[in-house]
């Protein structure tokens, strides 16, 4: 069953249940009215006949188009009356078994509403009084007729106006699911929904093409993602090939040149292998990730400056680190560091100095290298970008790449700039996740 049916059912059932609580209580109350009037008419008759019986005998007419009849005490009709008949209960009123009562009753096919009542001292006997109250039954199958048209009437009109409303409403989630469908069929986020008004429907639709907005950048970042990942991988796969195959050709080489191939192919294998270490970090992010802990930033940085000595030993590091404890994931941070650590060797000549400082809960990397052309600067941290300069040297541009999306995962952000003098600073920045001059206490 469909929303939009089940909300149509809604609004005509609780119609349908309103409309018949209305006539019913309509019909009830007007029969009460009606039927009030009449035994109001046969009581004022009963009373006058209870003092003076022998009004009934002053001729016809005297009450109305009402009928009378005494009955004796004996319990059977006076002869002079309407002749109305006496039955058992009316006889036992006469007999002053029971009290008088009102009743409806059938007389030759007619009905009939009477009253039987007492008489009063010094008269014995009771005294029926009767009403024909056809038209009293036609005026209540009449209203019964008329409650009957104006609920359903209501009721049809109830479905209609639901099933319209229904489908006015739903139209933003009509429009939401036909565009799910087509983009589920096309693979294409690329359609938005109308958005308008200021219900909840509304905000509805605007979130849907926030989604929307969402995915489409999320799988236009996969399709570059994977280009140039594609791109970058086919460089080395093209020189392995081609060292592998003139390695195949040993009888044509000598020693030094195959040790020479052998260097390169190493070299090569390493550059590949950072390169899809660099992919995976990059393409898993911080999803599947529970080791997010506390930990002492100041140790993770001078731990990482000791393997920079061991890796660049011709370059001088100078470091200033403050205690720093980090809310954060520590494997994630140590390539962040070592990363902006790598770069800074990689551009250092020999006896050069690289600066480390972590003050105030921010790192900072200063070299004494060429430093970051202008037109550089805003896209040294884009997946694969490297600079005129860099293309000379080894790597595969996804370091600093990595070093800004680590540093987003923990709320914080990465920069590059000239150095004062020269060279290059490049600060990592954690924000809220890092609270300098603070030391972790071991129990």
């Amino acid at each position: 069953m469909t929303l939009r049916l089940r909300l149509t059912l809604v609004a005509t059932g609780v119609v349908a249940v309103v409309l018949a609580a209305a006539s019913l209580t309509t019909y009830f109350v007007m029969r009460h009215e009606l039927y009030a009037g009449v035994d109001s008419t046969l009581a004022s008759y009963a009373r006058q006949l209870q003092h003076d019986p022998t009004d009934v005998f002053h001729g016809p007419g005297q009450y109305g188009n009402d009928f009378v009849q005494l009955v004796g005490k004996s319990g059977s009709a006076v002869p002079g009356g309407s002749g109305l008949p006496v039955d058992a209960a009316a006889a036992a009123v006469a007999l002053g078994k029971s009290d008088g009562y009102y009743r409806d009753v059938s007389i030759q096919g007619y009905p009939f509403r009477e009253v039987v009542a007492p008489l009063l001292p010094p008269y014995a006997g009771a005294v029926i009084v009767a009403q024909e109250i056809g038209s009293l039954h036609h005026a209540l199958a009449r209203l019964r007729l008329i409650l009957i048209l104006v609920s359903f009437g209501g009721i049809v009109g109830a479905a209609l106006a639901g099933a319209l409303v229904s489908r006015t409403t739903l139209a933003p989630v009509r429009r939401l699911t036909a565009a799910a469908e087509r983009i589920a069929q096309t693979g294409e986020p690329s359609e938005r929904v109308p958005e308008g008004g200021r219900g909840e429907l509304a905000r509805l639709g605007a979130s849907f093409n926030t989604m929307l907005a969402a995915l489409e950048e999320s799988l236009e970042t996969q399709r570059r993602f994977v280009a140039d990942a594609s791109h970058e991988l086919r460089t080395p796969l093209t020189s392995l090939q081609t060292n592998i195959e003139v390695l195949r050709g040993e009888g044509q080489l000598d020693h030094e040149a195959r040790q020479a191939l052998l260097a390169d192919l190493h070299r090569e294998s390493q550059e590949m292998r950072s390169l899809i270490a660099g992919l995976l970090e990059l393409a898993r992010g911080g999803e599947g990730r529970n080791d997010r802990s506390r930990f002492q930033f100041d140790d993770l940085v001078e731990s990482a400056v000791d393997r920079a000595r061991t890796r660049f030993p011709a370059v001088q590091w100078h470091t200033r680190l403050e205690p720093t404890v980090v809310d954060g994931y520590p494997d994630r941070l140590e390539r962040a560091v070592w990363n902006l650590l790598e770069n800074a060797g990689k551009w250092s000549s020999e006896g050069s100095v690289v600066d480390v400082a972590l003050i105030g809960g921010d790192l900072s990397v200063r070299d004494h290298g060429p430093g970051i052309a202008p037109e550089d600067q805003p896209l040294v941290f884009d997946r694969f970008y490297r600079s005129a300069a860099a293309r000379s040297m080894p790597g595969s541009g996804l370091g600093l790449a990595i070093v800004r999306e680590i540093a987003e995962a923990h709320g914080g952000a990465v920069a590059a700039e000239d150095a004062p003098g020269g060279g290059a600073l490049l600060r990592l920045s954690l924000n809220g996740a890092a609270r300098a001059n603070e030391t972790l206490t071991t129990s």
